[in-house]
């Protein structure tokens, strides 16, 4: 495998860290203390303790990483403002990333000075900012989401009628659990989304009768996992110990199971995880290439066509601000801009020619 990258960038590997013999230690140990854990540990620890995502964790220590790298393997603890503005400079001017891109680097060093190094940084001026542009999101029509619909089968069809029908994220598709899907009251939960924040949003009476069916295979899957003395899903946090048997319950196995089982490397159980999202991603991007259109749409395009698509049919922008989950409705705002109305609303005088 190739080194790992965060948006084109190349990031140098934890194998390349060894063999260059970089021993990113938290802080000195004094003669005879027992050794602290190294630096990139002590990292994924301070966020695993905070709860973060598994994302975040993977895009702080590669930020974290390539600023060492950057400054010639010196410890974080030896450098400060200055060395970070050089770093985030360079990232604007010679590698030209997005603001987004730049601010997440920014975020990560913070990260390690505050919660891991305990040397809180002081202001960090006079760093070349990159441009924030102003972009609308990619949407589908009702026509081109149908066309694209009908070129997906199976799981991919699936999961994409629930990504256009009910908003969701993609991972907040393959993440659903059998308890959190309210067939009778025709909701769907998702839990722990974006910002660890909990929401109802409906669940579409199109996908009701085929989901019944699909789950109906994921239940003959698990029964055949548990004869075979597996059948257990991954727990979120510490639910394995204080409900030890609960991995096992047919409520919190994945909706959308993998294909195969993983071992934890922290306890050595086999678990079935939820499928993963590559397996949609590819699904989508095949669809799109066999139903002709001209739009770069992805699985985040189906969710962007549910708010606009919403608020074409008269729903108030608070009710899909809340189905989206957006913490500030000013987010939910910018598809007031794409909706097909034409320029804000506004007649042309050359239609009334």
């Amino acid at each position: 495998m190739g080194n790992p990258t965060i948006r084109g960038l190349t990031l140098p590997t934890q194998a390349a860290l060894r063999r260059d013999g970089l021993r990113l230690a938290g802080s000195l140990s004094s003669p005879g203390a027992p050794p602290k854990p190294k630096l990139l540990e002590q990292v994924r620890q301070a966020i695993r303790v905070r709860h973060y995502s598994y994302r975040t964790e993977q895009a702080y220590v590669a930020w974290i990483t390539r600023f060492i790298f950057f400054h010639g393997k010196r410890h974080p603890a030896e450098m400060g403002e200055p060395e970070i503005r050089q770093f985030l400079s360079d990232l604007a001017v010679s590698k030209k990333v997005s603001a987004s891109t730049q601010n997440q680097a920014l975020n990560a060093l913070l990260f390690l000075y505050r919660h891991v190094l305990n040397q809180p940084l002081g202001w960090v001026g006079d760093v070349v900012r990159a441009k924030r542009p102003k972009r609308l999101p990619m949407v589908l029509t009702r026509q081109e989401v149908k066309a694209l619909l009908a070129q997906l089968e199976g799981v991919p069809l699936l999961v994409g009628t629930l990504l256009y029908g009910a908003g969701l994220r993609l991972l907040e598709a393959l993440r659903l659990r059998v308890k959190d899907v309210e067939l009778v009251r025709n909701e769907i939960v998702v839990r722990d989304g974006k910002g660890e924040k909990d929401r109802v949003t409906m669940l579409p009476a199109a996908v009701k009768e085929p989901l019944l069916q699909h789950l109906e295979q994921v239940r003959c899957l698990h029964q055949t996992d548990l004869k075979a003395g597996l059948g257990r899903a991954h727990l979120p946090y510490a639910l394995a110990r204080k409900y030890v048997n609960a991995d096992r319950e047919w409520g919190w196995q994945y909706v959308f199971p993998a294909t195969s089982h993983f071992v934890d490397k922290e306890t050595g159980i086999r678990h079935r995880y939820h499928l993963h999202e590559s397996v949609v991603q590819k699904a989508v991007k095949e669809a799109v290439r066999r139903a002709g259109l001209a739009k770069p749409a992805s699985c985040h395009t189906f969710r962007h066509s549910f708010a606009t698509h919403l608020l074409e049919d008269g729903y108030d922008i608070r009710t899909v601000q809340e189905l989206l989950g957006h913490k500030d409705v000013s987010t939910t705002m910018i598809y007031t801009h794409v909706l097909n109305r034409g320029g804000k609303g506004v007649r042309s005088p050359v239609d009334s020619l």
